[in-house]
């Protein structure tokens, strides 16, 4: 999506939140809070720090909306990458505060950010692909069911199935930088 044009609601969202009006805040709040504390809640294993996270990034979104950029992706992956960063960013400042043994720290940050991949890349897959996994992992359809409910050949179904968690599976691969909180730059 880097070279697309944001979605209409997202560029809508950040003209909205640049002039000030709160109600776009609340708005984005009831959107996507549940995403970012769950997102600092699965780096930090604590649900305080989550919800210190959870203010911290929406605070940051309403100081800074002109942050965000939409050549880069859609408003929900800039919120994730903020969340992720300020969440490990936190961690990391735990594990200085010598709160966490480093070793301890870093396979946290590790496996949150493969599971913050893992979020981006599902959102990110065309919509076949995505529908395809939800019928077969959360509402644990075999390939025949979801092709039924799809509307799709069985073969075709499968073929979803099966191009969907080979993006998944890339989420595992060696983690990208991850920015300090607001550089936006991580899951890029």
């Amino acid at each position: 999506m880097a070279n697309d044009a944001p979605p209409r609601w997202d560029r809508r969202m950040q003209q909205r939140l640049a002039h000030g009006e709160a109600a776009a805040l609340g708005e984005l709040y009831d959107r996507f809070a549940s995403l970012v504390h769950g997102l600092a809640h699965r780096v930090l294993g604590d649900e305080r720090g989550a919800d210190h996270v959870t203010r911290d990034v929406f605070g940051y979104v309403w100081e800074h909306p002109e942050a965000y950029d939409p050549r880069h992706g859609s408003l929900r992956s800039w919120i994730a990458g903020l969340a992720h960063g300020h969440a490990v960013s936190r961690l990391r400042r735990a594990e200085d505060d010598g709160e966490r043994p480093a070793a301890e720290v870093e396979e946290k940050v590790r496996r949150a950010s493969a599971a913050a991949r893992a979020d981006y890349i599902v959102t990110s897959m065309p919509a076949p692909l995505r529908a395809a996994l939800d019928l077969a992992y959360f509402r644990r359809l075999d390939y025949r069911q979801a092709a039924l409910r799809l509307g799709v050949t069985e073969d075709e179904a499968r073929r979803r199935l099966r191009l969907g968690l080979q993006l998944l599976s890339t989420a595992h691969d060696a983690p990208r930088a991850v920015a300090p909180p607001g550089g936006g730059a991580a899951l890029r």
